[in-house]
């Protein structure tokens, strides 16, 4: 009789996913694909897909940008790092502050660590001042 793997998945990550280069919204069902697949993640809520324009640099696109809410077994380094790989598969390249982008994959919250590094600063500085990001987190699913 074979064992069944359990998975434990004791931290809770809130992702913002944003993009306006290319297909960004059939980009963001690939990534749910893709996530859906990982062992090291599960997916548990989902917002819609909210249109808004650019900020910083603003001679591009609008951008799509939704959230979603993750249980993970990696610490937040870890997935940080995870999503940055993601980011560079799905065509990310970072060229300057606020460019047009394929993917961006913001790490807002994880858990209820503050944390203030070279890296990594959670929550994700001035995320309650985006419409992009206040406005998806009001309606995850």
């Amino acid at each position: 009789m074979q064992k069944k793997t359990t998975f434990v998945f004791p931290h809770t990550a809130t992702v913002g996913l944003g993009g306006n280069v290319g297909d960004v919204k059939r980009r963001f069902h690939h990534l749910l694909f893709s996530l859906a697949h990982d062992k090291r993640v599960k997916v548990i809520a989902t917002s819609l897909i909210l249109k808004n324009p650019p900020f910083g640099y603003i001679k591009q696109d609008d951008f799509f940008n939704s959230i979603m809410q993750i249980k993970t077994s990696m610490q937040a380094k870890e997935f940080l790092q995870y999503l940055l790989r993601i980011e560079k598969k799905y065509g990310r390249k970072r060229s300057f502050a606020n460019a047009p982008r394929t993917l961006d994959l913001d790490l807002l919250f994880f858990d209820n660590l503050k944390v203030t590094t070279k890296t990594l600063t959670l929550p994700h500085p001035e995320w309650d001042k985006r419409e992009s990001v206040l406005i998806p987190l009001a309606g995850l699913k």
